[in-house]
């Protein structure tokens, strides 16, 4: 993996280029909250889906239309809305609203919830920052353990300013995007980051059976998270212990060690 420099500045003005998206859609206070930070360390343009988008992944529109409509949600910034997944709005601003214009970082969330461990594969959140690091362009996805309707995010400030600006001044290694996730805010300060691995944990899926009002089956998905790891160096501990996690992800999922291994196979 090469290592990539950091960013050049591609806003006329000299400050940084940050695009900004999410998944829980244009309208949601996690992305508002990311712009008012974001909009301190550079030029900020928001490229976002018009409705809630969890759990898409790194889904992309290819079978229907894909609508973008300027959106007047955040005043005095240039805003878009997009009918497709958070893959798409990563795509569209790139190639058609910032025309071809690579931005100097894409940040992506607050995400109104987890993706430590196994999320990260669900995620459209992380999806749309692994989508950037696809392009080369360095790239963070934010998340807040807190699923409430009007979650706080005053204590993570700071840590979101600090972490966005050593990607703008350091850069990343290509290919390469951040996944933070953030405890929900507790009676004791955040205690700091830790620089980690992603858990081996995973859900017990079940899924309840239920009947509509005219007797039709369907399926609501549920089921209990299991953390399997017990190392003190993972993503699900730090949260668990009110640090910040950050795990640095890739899109290369090639299992490098089984490749030789596997050339004993009779094929």
């Amino acid at each position: 993996m090469s290592e990539q420099k950091p960013p050049g500045r591609s806003d006329a003005s000299g400050a940084p280029l940050i695009l900004i998206t999410n998944d829980d859609g244009i309208t949601a206070r996690g992305i508002g909250f990311l712009v008012e930070c974001m909009s301190e360390l550079g030029t900020v343009v928001v490229v976002a889906p018009n409705s809630p988008q969890s759990g898409m992944g790194h889904a992309i529109t290819i079978s229907s239309p894909l609508r973008l409509y300027p959106s007047t949600v955040f005043s005095g910034l240039p805003a878009y809305e997009c009918s497709g997944t958070p893959a798409d709005c990563v795509k569209l601003g790139k190639h058609y609203v910032l025309k071809d214009r690579a931005p100097d970082l894409v940040v992506s969330g607050v995400n109104h919830g987890s993706n430590t461990s196994v999320s990260v594969l669900y995620s459209g959140t992380m999806s749309a920052a692994i989508e950037a690091a696809i392009e080369g362009i360095p790239a963070i996805g934010f998340s807040l353990n807190d699923f409430s309707r009007e979650p706080d995010f005053s204590h993570i400030r700071d840590h979101v300013q600090a972490i966005a600006r050593n990607v703008l001044e350091r850069g990343l290694p290509t290919g390469v995007a951040l996944n933070v996730n953030f405890p929900v805010r507790g009676p004791e300060p955040l205690k700091g980051v830790k620089i980690c691995r992603q858990a081996n944990a995973k859900w017990h899926e079940i899924f309840d059976e239920r009947r509509d009002p005219h007797g039709r089956r369907y399926f609501w998905l549920d089921g209990e998270f299991v953390n399997n790891d017990t190392g003190t160096d993972t993503d699900e501990y730090a949260i668990a212990n009110n640090y910040a996690s950050i795990v640095p992800c890739q899109f290369d999922l090639t299992a490098y060690g089984v490749m030789k291994a596997m050339e004993e196979w009779k094929l």
